[in-house]
């Protein structure tokens, strides 16, 4: 699952991005889009942990309500949003 927001944080040249473009083009991937209930979860996790980047915790929330893996390579930004995730360092 990719949420959204987390692609338009990464996303600058699909010339220059061919990897995530291809990742892009699996079917089996699916979109997880910022809906207004997680947006509030988002802001009030955000509040919790004192931090601000929106696309770590839409991860952070929907990992925990998926009971997910996160896959990262800012292992101690999504610890500080919720310690209890498991994290796949990359």
């Amino acid at each position: 699952m990719l949420p959204s927001v987390v692609l338009a944080q990464v996303w600058r040249d699909g010339s220059r991005q061919a990897v995530l473009s291809r990742v892009l083009r699996n079917p089996g991937l699916a979109e997880a889009p910022l809906t207004h209930e997680d947006a509030k979860r988002v802001g009030e996790l955000l509040r919790q942990s004192g931090t601000t980047d929106v696309a770590d915790a839409h991860v952070a929330v929907l990992a925990a309500r998926l009971h997910a893996s996160v896959i990262t390579s800012d292992p101690d930004d999504i610890a500080k949003l919720d310690a209890g995730l498991p994290l796949i360092r990359v």
